[in-house]
């Protein structure tokens, strides 16, 4: 019986993870490698974060978005699954944004972090 479970995310850009991870400090490996959980059980994803305590977590592309895979009860990460997914989704928005924003021609012109842990974006372009 599987242990593993597999927390649907909006995800689906590889790279914009990637910086999201980098930014929060956390260290990652790119796959794909092997995520270990209960008993030897494994699973593949494409971003692999190893946890001291042997289990893993990772996120594995499903055809649409890049699930979290983990198992939930060697959970080894501050705060609980859905801060974490949150913090990692914020990060991955930013970073979503600032690319898309540049990939159209516009830049940062300002940026702010607000008490309530948001991000302030404008952005500009200017035209001759």
């Amino acid at each position: 019986m599987s242990h593993f479970s597999n927390i649907k995310t909006q995800i689906r850009n590889l790279s914009s993870l990637e910086a999201a991870l980098t930014d929060l400090g956390i260290d990652w490996k790119s796959g794909p490698s092997t995520v270990r959980g209960y008993r030897g059980q494994t699973r593949t994803a494409e971003v692999v974060i190893e946890q001291d305590n042997g289990s893993d977590l990772g996120f594995s592309w499903n055809g649409q978005e890049y699930e979290l895979v983990a198992d939930l009860q060697y959970w080894q990460q501050v705060g609980s699954v859905d801060r974490f997914l949150n913090k990692i989704t914020q990060r991955y928005a930013y970073h979503t944004v600032i690319k898309e924003s540049a990939n159209q021609g516009f830049q940062v012109a300002e940026q702010k972090q607000n008490e309530d842990g948001s991000i302030r974006l404008v952005v500009q372009r200017w035209s001759a």
